[in-house]
């Protein structure tokens, strides 16, 4: 069998990439296979992003808002199995776990009971309950158990060396990890653990390893974990390749680090415990000598590929698509079949949102009955070109005129009308959100000019309101484009306001229906106006495109030239938090690379003038 731990940075991302979740999950050709950083919260899963045909599949997701990290991390464990429901295949898992406190709601599945009250696993004593239900509350953990091993699906916290609050949050992590893969050894337990741990081990695991890197706690707590330093842990791709070098799973997108391989290696997958033979105490006999057939870096599923335009020659503007990490695998071998099991509750084919809830005879009879009333409702507004009416199911609103005009009250939005007031009891909201309105033939110039005054409105990149739809907008040569004023008194409306009407709007934030008395005022008297109005139009756009190409040449002359390849530098800003947040600064424009490496970023560096420098 095989497994594939995959950062995604996106499981949409990827999935819209690849044209279906199916066809990603195909392309990886594995019978397990763990993403992280699927940024899915809870709320978002849906059939298209969690399931697909012979695949079974098990998520974590986030469940805080804490500094905007809701649907920030999450990861996923997708399962190739050919039965579901009686199977003794081992990619399906006899039991599965979100989190790895067992104290989510849901840890033991989907359906689990509201009166099971989770307790804390085995070996986490000395661990509040809160500080257990805030570790699992960012979507890091997925556990399945496959009869023979344990596997372990992690998503490692990042922390940046001057933010504590993280350092220790991810310190806790770990310390919290290590009890229950302690726990599970001394069960006798095998375990595997997969993912994007965070932490490159060693000086060879990290392209620009310094001296404070053996410092690092987090990497002394991985090597700790190692069989070679008294640990029960076997690194499976070291033991495959002790002494490869720049063998990098991860890259910086935004420096173009992936043009020449200058990255880090931090998604692992770990071994521990015995192998499945009788006599596996002998000499030599462990899971990775007796099992693990392969295990390697997945290079065809980087962004950035020989052939690809380098940055300074425009690749700068080349999306890549891609995640900025790779797959690695391990081929496992002699690997027997399990007892007959079913799904694990935790599955996602349990999940009511993504597959829906059973109907009852009642709620199909009311939306039945709710159909029947839209359709009378529906069948009881019209309208003639001669006498035009807005009409709803309560009310209608009619003006007849022998030219066709309507009269109205003053433009205005009603707030605060009552529903027993507009909508008949018992009736949904559907039936008004799209109320019939006709002004007829004669007002087809209007109309047509509208619209072309709304795509002139959008293309400034300006949202168009009703209010402003209607309002007057005087052109330079004094042409007035709509009319009159945009508040006309009651008495003005029926002498100068010749197309007006009632619409019932519904106000998709509060529910709230609200009235709008919609005047459209003024008389076209030719088609001459329009061309007046259209021709200044294009004059404006025309002038505000040439000063903005003159503005983006003078920003080009500014740029100034990195002083490794007297190529024009990048401009970028100081989005950190401090003294110098928001200030402009330049770089080189190549990719980051070895220093070595004449064709890498130079590393120059220049502060842009805050202000220009006045001559005395």
């Amino acid at each position: 069998m095989k497994i594939v731990t995959y950062n995604v940075n996106g499981l949409r991302h990827r999935i819209s990439q690849y044209g279906s979740l199916l066809k990603l999950l195909d392309s990886l050709n594995a019978d397990i296979i763990c993403f992280q950083e699927t940024k899915l919260s809870k709320q978002e899963l849906r059939a298209d992003t969690v399931t697909a045909s012979g695949y079974e599949s098990f998520f974590s997701c986030t469940r805080t808002i804490d500094k905007g990290r809701t649907g920030y991390s999450g990861v996923a464990t997708f399962c190739r199995v050919k039965s579901a429901f009686s199977s003794d295949e081992v990619a399906l898992p006899l039991a599965a776990e979100e989190g790895c406190t067992g104290l989510l709601e849901n840890s033991r599945g989907f359906g689990t009971r509201k009166d099971e009250i989770p307790t804390i696993m085995e070996g986490l004593d000395g661990f509040t309950k809160d500080e257990l239900l805030k570790l699992d509350s960012e979507g890091r953990c997925i556990i399945t158990d496959h009869g023979h091993f344990v596997l372990f699906n992690i998503y490692g916290p990042r922390a940046a060396n001057d933010d504590t609050e993280r350092i220790q949050f991810k310190l806790t992590f770990y310390k919290i990890l290590q009890r229950r893969w302690e726990s599970l050894l001394h069960q006798g337990r095998r375990i595997l653990v997969v993912g994007d741990l965070n932490i490159a081990p060693a000086a060879i695991d990290r392209c620009d390893a310094g001296p404070e890197f053996e410092n690092n706690e987090f990497r002394r707590w991985f090597r700790s974990l190692l069989m070679e330093n008294g640990g029960p842990f076997i690194d499976v791709f070291r033991a495959k390749y002790p002494e490869r070098r720049e063998a990098y799973t991860c890259w910086p997108t935004n420096t173009g680090a992936e043009e020449f391989n200058f990255g880090t290696r931090i998604d692992h997958i770990l071994s521990a415990g015995s192998c499945l033979h009788k006599k596996n105490s002998l000499e030599g006999h462990n899971f990775i000598n007796c099992h693990v057939e392969d295990c390697d870096i997945l290079m065809q599923f980087k962004r950035w590929k020989p052939g690809n335009t380098p940055r300074w020659k425009g690749g700068r503007s080349i999306k890549l698509e891609g995640s900025d990490h790779v797959p690695v695998y391990m081929s496992l071998t002699e690997i027997p079949s399990t007892p007959q099991h079913s799904t694990p509750p935790l599955s996602t084919r349990y999940c009511p949102q993504v597959h829906g809830c059973q109907q009852t005879l009642v709620s199909i009879i009311k939306r039945r009955q709710s159909a029947e009333k839209i359709k009378t409702c529906g069948e009881s507004s019209s309208f003639t070109d001669k006498n035009i009416t807005v009409r709803s199911c309560s009310q209608s609103v009619k003006r007849s005129s022998d030219d066709g005009i309507i009269s109205s009250s003053d433009l205005r939005l009603e707030d605060g009308v009552s529903r027993t007031d507009e909508y008949p009891q018992g009736f949904s909201d559907e039936a008004f959100q799209k109320p019939v309105l006709s002004l007829g033939s004669n007002h087809a110039k209007l109309l047509e000019y509208g619209k072309t005054k709304k795509k002139a409105r959008e293309g400034r990149l300006s949202q168009l309101s009703l209010r402003s739809f209607f309002q007057s907008a005087n052109s330079s040569d004094g042409v007035d484009c709509s009319g009159a004023d945009t508040s006309p008194s009651q008495g003005d409306v029926s002498n100068s306001n010749p197309y007006s009407g009632r619409i019932i709007l519904n106000n998709d934030e509060s529910n709230t229906p609200k009235v709008l008395d919609l005047i459209i005022s003024g008389t076209i008297e030719d088609q001459d106006d329009l061309d007046v109005c259209h021709s200044s139009e294009k004059e404006k756009r025309n002038v505000a495109l040439v000063e903005w190409q003159r503005i983006q040449q003078f920003m080009q002359d500014s740029i100034p030239l990195c002083r490794g390849h007297g190529e024009p530098c990048v401009a970028r800003v100081v989005k950190k938090a401090g003294p110098n947040l928001g200030r402009r600064f330049y770089v080189c424009a190549r990719a980051e690379g070895p220093a070595s490496n004449a064709e890498a970023n130079c590393g120059h560096f220049k502060w842009a003038a805050s202000k220009s420098k006045r001559k005395e």
